[in-house]
């Protein structure tokens, strides 16, 4: 891949590498971090960081001179591919953790709320300029930022392109926290350590019931909770997680 590079293991960091154009993403990025994420889930590292090459930008947003070649139906596939490749950062049942280092417009603020949680450098900068362009957001903005924003803070933002900073970011709660420059991959490093010592099922089902909350009324959603309590009783880790509490001494999960 040219855009975008993996290190493995346990805690997998994906990082989208196109600093001469501020990480922006044209569709040949945006396919790669779908190619990227499809190999990964395959291989099941404990949490995903995903993050962008140097200090200046995350993503700085999409292409605009890859964007303004594009005909109706060519823009319709961006999109779509956008989708495809959001959808498996949100959807996925990896845990993903952005770690967002300067700008974050546009395309790279979509990137990062479909992570499951998002870190934000001091010099992060969020925002939605699309409609300065003559466009909307079109890889899941208007769709996700109101399920994590509400919807008032969401239009104003989308309908603004007002850009904010990542204090103003955590206030609203666009990001879990706010870190000193330079240190947005270290901290999400720390926090998907922290995520991969637990049981991986108990994780990923509780991922997966987090995100059905969002779907559905409050009842079926219980409901979807009950199963996935009960699943895991049947499996390897839930014994040993609760054995070794019993027994005071520290689990090892399997995934199984």
């Amino acid at each position: 891949m040219d855009f975008v590079s993996v290190e493995r293991g346990d805690v997998a960091v994906l990082t989208i590498d196109r600093q001469e154009k501020l990480n922006a993403l044209n569709p040949q990025v945006v396919e790669e971090i779908g190619q990227a994420l499809l190999e990964l889930e395959a291989e099941g590292p404990r949490a995903v960081v995903v993050t962008g090459a140097g200090e200046r930008s995350f993503v700085a947003g999409a292409d605009i001179s890859a964007m303004n070649e594009m005909d109706p139906l060519e823009a319709k596939r961006f999109s779509e591919i956008g989708h495809a490749a959001m959808a498996l950062l949100d959807r996925s049942p990896i845990p993903t953790i952005a770690a967002v280092n300067g700008y974050a417009l546009g395309g790279g603020c979509e990137v990062a709320i479909a992570c499951d949680i998002r870190i934000a450098a001091e010099n992060a900068t969020f925002g939605f300029p699309e409609v300065g362009l003559g466009i909307l957001p079109g890889m899941g903005g208007t769709q996700r930022l109101p399920r994590l924003i509400g919807p008032a803070l969401a239009k104003e933002l989308i309908f603004t392109g007002r850009r904010i900073g990542a204090e103003k970011a955590r206030e609203i709660g666009l990001v879990n926290r706010v870190v000193p420059q330079g240190e947005a991959l270290n901290v999400a490093r720390e926090v998907a350590a922290e995520i991969a010592r637990n049981g991986p099922l108990a994780v990923r089902y509780a991922k997966a019931a987090v995100n059905r909350s969002a779907d559905v009324d409050l009842v079926s959603g219980l409901e979807y909770e009950a199963d996935q309590f009960a699943l895991l009783f049947a499996t390897e880790d839930a014994r040993e997680g609760m054995g070794a509490f019993v027994e005071k001494r520290k689990p090892e999960f399997g995934g199984r």
